[in-house]
């Protein structure tokens, strides 16, 4: 990499408070004339899926449209395979000082790396005076008695509470994924749908119906959307967000959009005929154009 950097370093899957807080660290850093980078790993290459609630919260596409929005020029990315047999020395001369060119690196107090994550930020600063780079350790970040982390997140999204992961990502968590072609059975019912696909190993929040908001060519839409699973072969069992775009007409197969959950309105449930699904799917659409207003009103308190 040309140029000296100053590198945020983290797996960073969320992009919660607590790492915006070492971002930025790595931001205001690089008001010395240092280049603002990020090194990150391959969500889907640490974070696999087991049971509970595992699996990545961001994809590697958002979260670096997140932090290239957040102000950094580049983001170093490899997957978790071609480091992990490294050593933290290894770790610190080869990538820190060799490949980010960096100056200074900036985490939190728990990072770890080297193989079998046997370096902490003491070794971290020790290869630092001999590699030449500062270390920069962000504080925590507490709300409400507990330290925000990644973990506390992905269990607070299975189990549908999504109001308070949005208090500690600190912005609304989105569904972001290319718009793909359903079966259109919500059309011919009144209400048609932009369908959007969960990763292989990404967290799916708990299953049910969420209010929230979309932004379209610059314009906000309030929305409904249902995640759970649709067993078509089209979408081969895989999780499915089917989103309501309250008042959009427009045509986006093949767009990739961030719906913005605000809020769960009620969980998944099996209907008796066409009829009580239209109705209960109108019930559903008031509460969305409801908590998308509510937030909009709090939001330009």
């Amino acid at each position: 990499m040309t140029g000296k950097t100053v590198a945020a370093l983290g797996l960073f899957d969320g992009v919660h408070l607590g790492h915006r807080r070492v971002l930025e660290l790595a931001l205001k850093r690089a008001e010395n004339g240092l280049k603002p980078v990020v090194f990150t790993f391959e969500p889907d290459s640490v974070l696999k899926k087991p049971t509970g609630s595992g699996g990545y919260i961001y994809s590697a596409e958002e979260k670096g449209r997140i932090l290239e929005n957040l102000g950094f020029e580049s983001v170093f990315s490899p997957s978790f395979a071609e480091l992990c047999s490294m050593t933290g020395e290894e770790f610190a001369e080869k990538i820190i000082a060799g490949e980010l060119n960096a100056s200074a690196v900036c985490c939190g107090r728990d990072f770890r790396f080297g193989r079998n994550a046997s370096c902490g930020t003491d070794e971290l600063r020790e290869f630092g005076e001999k590699y030449g780079f500062e270390v920069c350790i962000a504080e925590d970040v507490a709300l409400d008695g507990d330290i925000v982390s990644s973990g506390k997140i992905r269990r607070l999204l299975a189990e549908g509470d999504i109001s308070k992961a949005n208090c500690l990502l600190g912005v609304p968590y989105a569904v972001s994924a290319e718009v793909v072609n359903g079966a259109a059975l919500g059309r011919t019912i009144g209400f048609p749908t932009a369908n959007q696909l969960f990763g292989e190993n990404q967290l799916v929040p708990k299953f049910g119906v969420y209010g929230g908001e979309v932004t379209i060519d610059g314009r906000d839409y309030p929305t409904m959307t249902n995640i759970g699973m649709k067993p078509t072969v089209n979408y081969g069992g895989m999780p499915l967000a089917e989103t309501y775009i309250c008042g959009f007409l427009g045509d986006i197969y093949g767009r990739t959009i961030q719906v913005r959950l605000l809020e769960f309105i009620r969980p998944e449930r099996k209907f008796g005929s066409v009829d009580e699904l239209k109705k209960q799917i109108a019930e559903d659409v008031k509460k969305a154009y409801n908590i998308r207003n509510i937030n909009t009103a709090l939001s330009h308190r």
